[in-house]
C-alpha cells in the first residue's frame, strides 16, 4: 500500500477520487451523520458515481461502494479498473483515509475476480493529503468469491 497526496496521484486517478468527494455530500445519513462518496472507473473509461444511504434499521444500509457499483451495473458495465472512495463526519473533515467496510471490500473482489484482474483503491481522506492508493487483493488477501463456487461468471464480463 502506498499512502500518497493527491498531487501523487495521476489525473485519472485524481478525477475518479474528486468524482467521489462531489457525491459525497448527497449521503441519506439520519443515524450516523457520516459521509461518503465513492466512484468507480470502468474499463471503457466510463464514471460511475454512488453516495451513501442509510436505512432506520441500519441492516438495509447501503453503502458509496455498492451504490457506484450497481449504478454501472445498471447499464451493464461491470468490469473496474478503479475505484476512489472517500468520507468525513458531519464537519466535512477526516484525517485518516477512508476504505471500504468488510462488505464492500468482498463485492469488489468479487468483481476483482469477474475482471480477472486486481482493482486498484483509492482511499482518501478529506484534506486529500492522506490517500492509500492500494488493490482489493491488498485489503482483502484470500477472499473466497465465485471461482471458489466454480462459478462461470465468463457471461458477465462486459
Amino acid at each position: 500500500m502506498l499512502t500518497i497526496s493527491i498531487d501523487g496521484l495521476v489525473r485519472e486517478q485524481r478525477d475518479l477520487l474528486l468524482a467521489a468527494e462531489s457525491v459525497m455530500k448527497n449521503a441519506y445519513n439520519p443515524v450516523s451523520r457520516y459521509y461518503v462518496g465513492a466512484a468507480v472507473l470502468t474499463k471503457y473509461g466510463n464514471m460511475f458515481k454512488g453516495t451513501f444511504m442509510e436505512n432506520s434499521s441500519l441492516g438495509l444500509t447501503i453503502c458509496a461502494e455498492p451504490a457506484a457499483i450497481m449504478t454501472a451495473n445498471s447499464v451493464g458495465q461491470r468490469i473496474f479498473r478503479s475505484i476512489a472512495v472517500i468520507g468525513a463526519g458531519m464537519d466535512f473533515e477526516s484525517k485518516e483515509p477512508v476504505t471500504p467496510c468488510g462488505r464492500c471490500r468482498q463485492i469488489i473482489s468479487d468483481f476483482a475476480q469477474l475482471a480477472e484482474y486486481d482493482i486498484e483503491l483509492i482511499c482518501s481522506n478529506t484534506r486529500k493529503d492522506k490517500i492509500f492508493l492500494t488493490t482489493i487483493s491488498e485489503l482483502l488477501p484470500y477472499a473466497f468469491g465465485p471461482k471458489d463456487l466454480n462459478l462461470d461468471i465468463s457471461r458477465f464480463r462486459t
